[in-house]
């Protein structure tokens, strides 16, 4: 089957987001007499909202709702990326130049609040053919319910779809869809050896996506 899409993760593959959402959360439970556990961090990476925001607010801190949590903290996130969004080099060029080759989606774990407002400050929302939060599905990574409703709303099987990746969750996550997985990972949370494996070619940067890889890649 030849490549008819290729899906982007944003978290970690077009942002570097993941130590300001960790200082983001970690604070906000540290203001509330929380405790940050050691695998906090590592166990919210693909989580959906509803999913990390219970999390919080049962495991980590008490007398706050889930709900509450979660407006809490992507409001902390809204302000942040308004103020400075920590994008990734090589992000807007590798959109665009695979938006060239193959219609694009994406799959975050992000909210939609969020996953809008990133796309519209690099300039590449109109070249997503189909975006999802996994606030909006059943359930988050490493569950496929992200990664088969994007490829869904692309009208494309599963199967013909490439995804780009950085954490274990993730990679899982779009394997487990029946996509080829092309993994960047990142240095500070390097994906678990097991989820590696699942990927088809694992690349150090955005810089090295091209049609291309990803067409050599595709099983």
């Amino acid at each position: 089957m030849p490549v008819q899409a290729v899906i982007f993760d944003l978290d970690g593959v077009l942002i570097d987001s993941e130590p300001v959402w960790e200082e983001v959360r970690r604070a906000y439970v540290a203001d509330r007499g929380g405790r940050w556990l050691p695998d906090t961090q590592e166990r919210l990476m693909g989580m959906s909202t509803d999913e990390w925001a219970e999390y919080l607010a049962t495991d980590l801190i008490d007398g706050v709702t889930a709900e509450q949590v979660a407006y809490e903290v992507i409001d902390q996130m809204e302000q942040r990326y308004e103020t400075e969004l920590p994008v990734l080099p090589g992000a807007e060029a590798a959109v665009r130049r695979l938006a060239e080759y193959r219609p694009l989606g994406l799959a975050s774990s992000s909210p939609r609040i969020l996953i809008d407002l990133v796309l519209g400050k690099l300039g590449v929302s109109s070249l997503f053919r189909a975006t999802v939060s996994t606030e909006e599905v059943d359930r988050g990574k490493p569950e496929p319910d992200g990664y088969l409703t994007v490829a869904a709303r692309l009208e494309v099987p599963p199967g013909g779809c490439v995804a780009i990746e950085d954490s274990s969750n993730g990679i899982r996550s779009a394997h487990a869809a029946g996509m080829t997985v092309i993994a960047i990972p990142r240095p500070a949370h390097p994906p678990a050896p097991d989820a590696l494996r699942l990927a088809a070619h694992v690349a150090g940067g955005l810089d090295e996506v091209t049609p291309e890889l990803v067409a050599s890649v595709h099983r």
